[in-house]
């Protein structure tokens, strides 16, 4: 043979070893895609067993990450109960949508702002329609890059379109940056609102700071509703943060809690073990979500430890500025199901005493910052929702900027009317150019924000006109979806939708 044709054999050896190497690759990789669908079809089988409320999550996902973000969001409300059904974008006609009742949207842009593959379909059969969805309440999880020049492009686009079609959207738009694991669990405690549920595992856990729990008193001592409280906490790390942004909590469980299980468990409370949040079982099992039952074989102190998941964090509006020496808060004393204090306010109200250090980070809630100009605004909010429209007055006040106008609703004058002093100083001063109140209690009629806002409907579409900007703050479920309601009614669809487009209506809901 010659050397010619030894070397053309030896190529055409490689090339078919290359060939039969691409060819196994091209199998394994559908036989893992095939595992995959398989895993996820199981998934959505057993999602859609549930006995509680309804919901659609729709993913529109490019690289995966869509989809596993509404996998987490199906399994958190599944595990609640509801009756879920997962579907790609790509398989979503209108009719799922105008008979779905409530929907949850996790949608990727790609390249310089592009929808992803898997919704090419549904823009050019559904979305280029016009549905009605009246009936759709809605909420969107729009991923991204802000390296890209049209961040999000997509996710919003679809909001858009949700909202010009007549669906409500639930809160605002979510979007992450880059995988944000903050912004990440921000959804995460949107979908916990929704599901009832607020034990579940953060998808990712926040990396706190260290601040003190410096003044805490009770701001409706005798009123007919839960203790509410004004808390302020003072950073012992570098900490900055500006009107519109939350607070991350750390919390812990009671101390008498976690003795009461080491003793039915018959484990040493200074036993040592490894774990990040301390050394003894005791401290560690202080930040860790606890047993319902004994069940869970608790061998060792370290057993126990590996098999408890972190507690959760809980988010609160910020209720001050930096200038004030430290974030302020408005908390509620929340009560969970069999009684016992809720986790985040228990900890804050009822087990930290003042002076304990407590674990917190600012989370940057850009979606909730003031205008830039002087445009008026007009800002709405019930109970501890005040907590964030305070700060945005009290950035107002120092800007000297006046054009404000405050909707408070809460139980009874007599006790619910959170920061009255301030509040009346600030009309007195001008800072608030108009002030409506709506104590529930206070008749046999029950008047809440929302009526206060029908009954101002005129003053509501003069301020539009002059340019305000609307800001709600208070519960997700109740007073957010009826204040959006009226404010329809009052401005029209068209205009809420400009608003939210132009950035005039924003949302800091929970």
């Amino acid at each position: 043979m010659s050397a010619w044709e030894a070397l053309s054999s030896d190529r055409l050896s490689t090339a078919g070893l290359v060939l039969c190497g691409y060819l196994l690759f091209c199998l394994a990789v559908a036989w893992r895609e095939a595992l995959r669908r398989q895993a996820a079809d199981r998934a959505t089988r057993a999602l859609s067993a549930g006995t509680g409320a309804s919901v659609l999550v729709v993913h529109a996902s490019q690289t995966g990450f869509a989809e596993e973000l509404a996998l987490a969001t199906a399994r958190l409300l599944g595990d609640a109960g509801g009756r879920v059904t997962l579907k790609s974008l790509a398989e979503v006609t209108a009719s799922d949508l105008a008979g779905a009742g409530r929907a949850l949207f996790v949608a990727s842009t790609t390249g310089e702002g592009d929808a992803p593959d898997t919704a090419r379909r549904f823009i050019r059969d559904v979305m280029d329609g016009e549905p009605a969805l009246h009936g759709l309440d809605y909420g969107v999880l729009a991923l991204g890059d802000s390296s890209y020049a049209r961040f999000c492009a997509f996710g919003r686009t679809l909001d858009g379109w949700l909202a010009h079609r007549g669906a409500t959207p639930l809160f605002d738009r979510v979007e992450v940056d880059d995988g944000d694991p903050a912004a990440l669990r921000h959804w995460q405690a949107h979908v916990g609102v929704l599901a009832g549920v607020t034990d579940a595992p953060d998808w990712t856990r926040p990396r706190y700071g260290r601040w003190r729990l410096a003044e805490r008193r009770r701001l409706n001592p005798g009123g007919p509703g839960d203790a509410a409280f004004h808390l302020r906490l003072q950073p012992l790390d570098a900490a900055t943060w500006e009107a519109g942004d939350i607070l991350e909590v750390g919390p812990r469980n009671a101390p008498a809690e976690v003795a009461a299980l080491l003793t039915r468990l018959g484990l040493d409370p200074s036993a040592p073990v490894v774990a990040q949040e301390g050394t003894t079982l005791a401290e560690v099992l202080s930040w860790r979500r606890l047993p319902h039952d004994d069940s869970i074989p608790a061998t060792t102190p370290q057993a126990l430890v590996d098999a408890l998941p972190a507690l959760p964090h809980r988010e609160y509006s910020i209720a001050s500025l930096p200038a004030h020496g430290g974030v302020e808060l408005l908390v509620r004393a929340m009560r969970r199901a069999d009684g016992k204090p809720g986790l985040g306010s228990g900890w804050l109200t009822l087990h930290a005493a003042v002076g304990t250090e407590i674990a917190a980070r600012v989370r940057t809630n850009r979606a909730f910052h003031a205008p830039s100009d002087d445009r008026p605004l007009i800002l709405i909010g019930n109970g501890t929702g005040l907590a964030g429209l305070r700060a945005h007055l009290k950035a107002r006040a120092a800007a000297g900027r006046h054009r404000n106008w405050l909707v408070f609703g809460e139980r009874t004058a007599a006790h619910d009317y959170f920061h009255q002093e301030e509040i009346e100083a600030w009309r007195a001063d001008g800072v608030l150019q108009r002030l409506d109140l709506a104590f529930s209690r206070d008749q046999d009629r029950k008047v809440y924000v929302q009526h206060r806002l029908m009954e101002a409907a005129d003053a509501l579409r003069a301020w539009v006109a002059d340019g305000a900007a609307i800001y709600v703050c208070g519960s997700l479920e109740g007073m957010s979806g009826e204040v959006h309601a009226t404010l329809t009614t009052v401005l029209g669809a068209e205009t809420m939708e400009r608003l939210t487009d132009e950035g005039r209506y924003r949302r800091d809901v929970y």
